[in-house]
């Protein structure tokens, strides 16, 4: 059942879209509201382009990787308009938010995947 893969891959990407949201609002400085719903949705859309991807790879884990990537360059690109940070630069933001895409959709695909046994 294809509806049960999209159901999980987007509960997965809201949960993770608030670590993501724990992990950016742990310094000193806080987060806004707006940019709190972008980085929620952001990775909530990671999970749903995974729950309704049928591109297929070789194997899963490629395919959570790609989803992540693709759908975190804009908020990396996004990150990088901010007001220049003393504790991270422009080009770090650009690369955490990417690589931390990437990760959260391993791991959503992996949950989806493997625990759930929603395959494509």
């Amino acid at each position: 059942m294809k509806t049960k893969r999209l159901i999980i891959s987007t509960v997965l990407g809201v949960v993770f879209g608030f670590v993501c949201y724990g992990l950016a609002s742990s310094g000193q400085s806080g987060v806004s509201t707006i940019l709190a719903l972008n980085i929620i949705l952001g990775r909530m859309l990671i999970g749903v382009a995974i729950g309704i991807s049928r591109f297929t790879l070789k194997h899963w884990s490629l395919h959570g990787i790609t989803m992540g990537l693709v759908f975190s360059l804009p908020a990396g690109f996004g990150a990088m308009l901010g007001p220049e940070n003393p504790e991270f630069s422009h080009t770090m933001l650009l690369t955490s938010t990417i690589v931390m895409g990437m990760i959260y959709g391993f791991l959503i695909e992996l949950i989806t995947s493997v625990v759930f046994k929603a395959r494509q």
